[in-house]
């Protein structure tokens, strides 16, 4: 029996494999079932290279569980281990195994998994006490028994195993009981282990008999050794994809359409990405794309690998030229990541446009689904965003159908403005906005539905990509000022009719939460509604954008800025601009006359002083006459609001235009359906 100490530059060795070499301490059971497929692999290899001259037989991997022992088993009968091999490969850590038989047949022994030579230790995460038993395929080899209680010493002597293969026997410790439920070993099999190309073999598959499930004599394969990724697209049918998709994610709607990676060139990369329906509540969900080494799963979180825009995507990424750390659970930024990522999303782009080429009507079907994924993708990815300027779609209020192209086309002739710009008008809320749609349809202009999630900022997008194009919201101003053209009408209202509406208007405006609103005056068409209700372009975008980026806090606790326009070419409102000035001007036209007087003698004096400062008793005398206008002033509005306030009318246009945009609620909305009742009445 020989002993010794384990090749370590540090006694501390194992408690930083226990705790910190590995994310997960379940990671162990990828490690050692992995470390036994590469060593069936391998005798594969060396068979199909003659060095191996006997009997193959039954290559599988076997886990045991033990409960009564306390121990789990991992078997397999592949190339074993001499004592020199322990030696080797056990006894000086980091020294990997897998390493220098790729060096020897490289050309070959593409499915050999290891890298550091640190996944056998990572058994004493979970494990007191690990026994290898195991011998080699060489010829006259002895079997080897090695033992060690996770110290630097081991101790190592002639095993008794009498076939080929190695057994990793882990005496579980006391924290870690739950890898010796048979349970929770196959779900940590399925997960990491479904697709290996070796049978992974975990206990006997079970049947329902005299009241409870029982073992049978089959044993029970947990993987399959041939995914459909690692096949030919031409071997595939449309019902195989599905049939996959629906493994990986059961209880799924099925995919839209998917991607079949294939590539050997200037990196080896395989995999199928399904384009699966994506809710309108839209959230980057990570996670759904599951990344494989040689058919060993590895991790989930894939960021690096594929551009973020893809996280939306489900499916398999495999390919064993990206580099992993020793746990192989984080990714590391090196040129070989960015060439694979750049890869996929130029394999995406094409295969969109070619879904788009190929039936247009079919991609427009799918279109509420995949817009999300290709607006994200545009957003994020600036290479996405060319390539996709191609079948991009733009949807108006009719539900038809345009590429960017088509569309400028369509608008160019009747929506472009005065400066030569491009105006595509557009609308999120096509029933909210239903009255602004009409009136722009009603002027043979077109509205596009920008309603999904990402428009708030995919609008900005394509300002910035479309030439001399402008998207303007069509509910932002009043119909003829959506576009501005040379023949606008002018207001014609005298100073003191201005005067007497803005107050009539103003003051008879509820209080609205969160909202402010300015009277402004437009000479639409008389057929035009009475009073239209705008926001603002600039800064609604600023505050859906605060909406959604907890950075601009500053717009988004500002209130939403409304401009009541009033049309003064409706009858109605010239009917109420008649009625109010006959009724007020005699007594607004004086304390209006007194104002301009009173501001041209304030002016005098200011003209007047010498250096531009007053001395005391002009300081006085300009004080005294600021008063006046002031107490001028409240009058004028004190008379006109008392007017408005026996004018039904005006709060029943007002609270039709706030009705027409959801801003009239509560006491406001009870105080309109007792008004309307007492109109009719008259």
């Amino acid at each position: 029996m020989a002993k010794g100490t384990i090749g370590v530059t540090t006694e501390n060795i194992f408690p930083v494999i226990k705790k910190f070499l590995y994310s997960d301490h379940e990671i162990f059971l990828r490690e050692l079932v992995s470390n036994a497929v590469d060593a069936t692999q391998k005798l594969r290899t060396l068979s199909s290279f003659g060095e191996f001259k006997g009997e193959l037989g039954t290559l599988d991997v076997r886990v045991k569980v033990d409960k009564d022992a306390g121990t789990l088993t991992v078997s397999d009968c592949g190339i074993g281990m001499d004592a020199d091999d322990i030696e080797k490969y056990i006894n000086q850590i980091a020294f990997s195994g897998a390493e220098e038989f790729l060096a020897k047949y490289k050309d070959t022994a593409n499915a050999i998994i290891g890298h550091f030579g640190l996944g056998f230790y990572s058994a004493f995460m979970v494990a007191k006490k690990v026994v290898i038993n195991s011998l080699s395929y060489k010829e006259g080899a002895e079997p080897v028994r090695w033992e060690c209680d996770g110290s630097p010493e081991y101790s190592m002597e002639k095993g008794d195993r009498t076939t080929r293969g190695t057994d990793i026997i882990l005496y579980i410790d006391d924290d870690s009981k739950e890898f010796l439920e048979q349970a929770r070993i196959d779900t940590l099999l399925r997960k990491y282990c479904r697709f290996l190309p070796v049978p992974v073999i975990s206990g006997k598959e079970q049947e329902w008999k005299d009241g409870a499930m029982v073992d049978t004599d089959r044993d029970k394969v947990i993987n399959a050794t041939e995914p459909q990724w690692m096949k030919k697209p031409s071997e595939l049918t449309d019902d195989d994809y599905r049939a996959f998709y629906h493994e990986l994610y059961p209880g799924q709607d099925d995919p839209l359409f998917w991607i079949h990676l294939n590539v050997d060139y200037p990196f080896t990369l395989t995999g199928i990405l399904f384009f699966p329906k994506i809710k309108n509540n839209f959230e980057v969900t990570k996670n759904r794309i599951q990344l494989y080494s040689n058919q060993v799963y590895v991790t989930d979180s894939v960021e690096g690998v594929v551009p973020e825009f893809m996280m939306l995507l489900q499916g398999v990424i495999d390919s064993p030229d990206i580099p992993l750390n020793v746990s192989r659970s984080y990714l590391q930024s090196d040129s070989a990541v960015k060439k694979i990522s750049t890869y996929i999303t130029k394999k995406v782009s094409s295969r969109l446009e070619e879904l788009f080429k190929a039936d247009r009507k079919e991609f427009e079907a799918k279109w509420p689904d995949i817009r999300i994924f290709i607006e994200y993708g545009m957003l994020t990815d600036e290479k996405f965003c060319d390539a996709a300027m191609k079948f991009t779609l733009l949807e108006d209020t009719d539900h038809k159908f345009f590429t960017l192209d088509e569309y400028k086309t369509l608008v160019e002739p009747s929506q472009t403005d005065k400066d030569g710009e491009i105006i595509y008008l557009y609308t999120t809320d096509p029933v909210a906005q239903y009255n602004y749609i009409k009136a722009a349809n009603d002027r043979g202009y077109n509205v596009l539905l920008m309603d999904g999630q990402l428009d708030t900022h995919f609008v900005g997008l394509l300002e910035h990509k479309l030439e001399k194009t402008r998207l303007v919201r069509v509910d932002s101003d009043v119909v003829d000022k959506l576009i501005r053209k040379e023949n606008e009408r002018s207001v014609d209202l005298t100073p003191t009719q201005r005067n007497i509406l803005t107050t009539l208007f103003s003051s008879q405006t509820p209080k609205v939460d969160k909202a402010m609103f300015v009277v402004s005056f437009e000479a639409l068409a008389p057929t035009d509604m009475p009073i239209v209700i705008t926001q603002n372009e600039y800064m609604r975008r600023m505050k859906d954008m605060a909406a959604l980026q907890p950075g601009m806090n500053f717009y988004g606790e500002m209130p939403d800025s409304y401009t009541l326009a009033v049309n003064t070419s409706n009858p109605l409102v010239e009917r109420l601009r008649d009625e109010a000035t006959a009724a007020l001007a005699d007594k607004i036209k004086p304390l209006e006359d007194k104002i301009e007087a009173d501001n041209a003698a304030i002016e005098a004096l200011r003209q007047g002083a010498k250096d531009g400062k007053l001395d005391a008793e002009g300081e006085q005398r300009s004080n005294e006459l600021q008063d006046a206008v002031a107490k001028s002033r409240d009058e004028q509005e004190t008379v006109i609001k008392t007017y408005a306030a026996s004018q039904p009318v005006v709060r029943q246009l007002i609270d039709l235009a706030l009705l027409g945009n959801g801003l009239l609620r509560g006491k406001d909305l009870s105080a309109f359906i007792d008004r309307s009742v007492s109109l009719i009445r008259l």
